[in-house]
């Protein structure tokens, strides 16, 4: 009985990394697409993406085919629909190359461009349907949709082990870049995530979550204080 009790033990310990190895999903070759195509400011080599489309189509096929489940932990969630939604803004981009400008596409924003089994969803899917859900604003800094004003695309993949790390850096680095954000003692003009999405900033206090970042505290947001957002190609 002893014996037998061992042998079951044995084969569980050699099942668990596979077991562990299903619960997420590897982001390795989205970071290595990331390190080589991305500057440290966000800006982006779509001809080099290209010419490394055979790893970024491999990528993509590994996001349709390994879906979150139920025992994914939230951050492992968060960076599996967060990568999806950045990934999928450079597929677009590169699949339609040369671009100027997101918007040249057709409805790029509802076009179901990401499949996972029967199911298909837009960018508009994944932002307001599945990552707004997770009632985390500081999503919105992680997100790119290869635009200008987008906060930059970090040159690292996300994974559960870099999540929390990566949204207090991006939302810090965003709110206090002067070229999304003009926060000074006068002048006050921020990017217009901020009026898209004000319900999701501190239950519409902007200005408190904005001070919880900040270099410089502000009183309130003026009415005409919003940047006008400026959607050319992030491109290198």
């Amino acid at each position: 009985m002893k014996k037998n009790y061992l042998v079951l033990v044995a084969i569980l310990v050699l099942l668990c990394p596979q077991i562990n190895a299903q619960n997420s999903l590897d982001h390795s070759v989205w970071d290595q697409i990331l390190i080589l195509n991305v500057s440290e400011d966000g800006k982006v080599n779509y001809e080099g993406v290209i010419k490394d489309s055979p790893l970024f189509y491999k990528y993509f096929r590994s996001l349709s085919e390994n879906p979150p489940t139920e025992n994914w932990s939230r951050e492992e969630k968060l960076a599996y629909w967060i990568n999806a939604y950045n990934s999928i803004a450079v597929k677009m981009i590169i699949d339609n190359y040369p671009v100027k400008d997101i918007n040249e596409l057709h409805d790029p924003w509802n076009q179901k461009f990401f499949r996972i089994k029967d199911k298909r969803y837009s960018l508009d899917d994944i932002e307001h349907k599945i990552l707004r859900k997770f009632n985390e604003p500081r999503v919105h800094f992680l997100i790119n949709c290869a635009s200008f004003s987008s906060p930059k695309l970090m040159n690292r993949a996300y994974t559960a082990q870099n999540i929390e790390e990566a949204m207090e850096k991006c939302t810090r680095d965003f709110i206090n870049d002067p070229m999304r954000n003009i926060i000074t003692n006068q002048k006050i003009n921020i990017s217009q995530i901020f009026e898209w999405y004000k319900d999701d900033f501190n239950n519409g206090d902007v200005a408190a979550f904005i001070n919880q970042y900040s270099d410089v505290k502000i009183n309130k947001i003026p009415k005409d204080g919003y940047m006008t957002y400026n959607w050319s190609l992030n491109e290198k």
